[in-house]
């Protein structure tokens, strides 16, 4: 299977530009190229070249051609002065920098770099840290990993559940788990005891509980208690929750506690996957659903609860350094009245969104999970929509949102991208 990050490589309308247009290579030697002069590290070494240019200083290291701002480097001077190691924070007052800062002295020997400012303090530097930190560097990585995936996908690369008991006490089984969750944006925990204690002890595990207006833990059945359609037995197509909060929730957690009836399957699609498809066949599409506002409104006026909610953003949100997809927002029950988009945009924003929701709705793209007692989803919300078919009978279902800084921190404690 072919492991493709969720970035969406550099095709967005050209806003990035790939470092392989740069022109002309550096040569061996100390040399001038239209006026500037060029040094190596060592006379023999081809593996860093480097420049002061008028506004900033130029590298070119294992091929990556970098620039950083002199001001850029004196503010992230890692010297015991300037940067408090035990507590990883500045202490550095940014606003004191000279705006028109430049070293005195700047010299490339044993991969670092050493400059030294007019005041006589010395910043050194890593090439390697150089590299991983630079906008160049950062246009050619993705913030997460990922695998795209369509049903046939998902089900060839036969990914594992997790199993309740080692879960709650070995971390390597946590690790694993997340490891899963952060690639597919879905994952199973087997094994649980079919109550709320149990799936909110698991849910703990790994993250804080968001607890919103719907409370800490839903516990529920289709009485219809809530204004929303998922508290009936209707069938509900593919969305995004919580669309309406400025901040979606970023992960919530199901266990279907008990059923005795008929349907109920859940349905399952990457989000990522279908917005890639669209940025492949028209990326003008892609860029419209990616750049332009619409609001998503939940209004709920009931005897025991009064709510209305407004979320405003994109369809698609991605990073503008890379144009790697990091959010869909998509609830078509929720879309409010569009009143964000200019009228010479109105059919251009639905034409694209037609095309999303195409793909979103292709059978090939659509997983079925019956959920039972005992076996409880992980789903990444910012990414992975999911519906339901109807169903006859009683039907409870448990669970709750979790924080996705907090689902992350676990990520990265751990040792993972994330």
């Amino acid at each position: 299977m072919t492991m493709s990050p969720s970035r969406v490589l550099c095709r967005l309308l050209g806003h990035v530009q790939t470092l392989s247009k740069v022109k002309r290579p550096f040569n061996s030697g100390l040399e001038r190229i239209r006026g500037r002069q060029f040094h190596h590290t060592t006379p023999q070494s081809t593996s860093c070249q480097w420049q002061l240019r008028d506004d900033c200083l130029e590298l070119n290291y294992g091929g990556l051609l970098m620039h950083f701002d002199y001001v850029w480097l004196r503010d992230h001077c890692r010297s015991a002065s300037c940067y408090n190691t035990k507590t990883n924070q500045r202490n550095l007052d940014t606003a004191s920098v000279d705006l028109n800062i430049r070293p005195a002295k700047t010299r490339v020997e044993d991969e670092n770099v050493y400059l030294t400012w007019s005041d006589g303090h010395m910043t050194k530097y890593s090439l390697s840290w150089l590299a991983q930190n630079s906008y160049e560097g950062q246009k050619q990585s993705a913030m997460q990993p990922r695998v795209l995936w369509n049903s046939d996908l998902y089900a060839n690369a036969k990914v594992p559940s997790a199993y309740w008991e080692k879960f709650m006490s070995c971390d390597e089984e946590l690790k694993s788990f997340l490891r899963n969750f952060l690639m597919y944006g879905i994952a199973f925990v087997e094994g649980v005891p079919a109550s709320v204690e149990a799936t909110e002890s698991l849910a703990h595990r790994v993250s804080l509980i968001r607890e919103t207006m719907y409370g800490r833990m839903w516990d529920f059945t289709s009485d219809f208690s809530r204004g929303d359609t998922a508290y009936t037995k209707l069938a509900l197509d593919r969305h995004t929750d919580t669309s309406y909060f400025q901040e979606p929730c970023g992960i919530q957690v199901f266990h279907c506690l008990r059923h005795e009836g008929t349907g109920g399957r859940t349905l399952l699609v990457d989000g990522f996957y279908s917005a890639d498809q669209v940025l492949k066949q028209t990326p003008e599409n892609f860029e419209l659903l990616a750049s332009v506002p619409i609001k998503h409104e939940y209004i709920e006026n009931l005897s025991n609860h009064r709510n209305h909610m407004i979320g405003i953003g994109p369809v698609l949100n991605v990073y503008p350094w890379n144009n790697e997809i990091y959010m869909i927002r998509y609830n078509n029950y929720d879309r409010a009245v569009i009143n964000t988009i200019p009228h010479k945009l109105v059919q251009q924003w639905y034409a694209a969104h037609r095309e999303l929701t195409t793909e979103l709705r292709r059978p090939e793209n659509e997983l079925w999970v019956k959920l039972k007692p005992g076996k409880v989803i992980f789903i990444d919300n910012w990414r992975v929509l999911h519906g339901r078919e109807s169903f006859t009978g009683l039907r409870r279902l448990c669970g709750c949102y979790l924080t996705r800084d907090d689902v992350l921190n676990t990520a990265r404690s751990l040792g993972l991208q994330a």
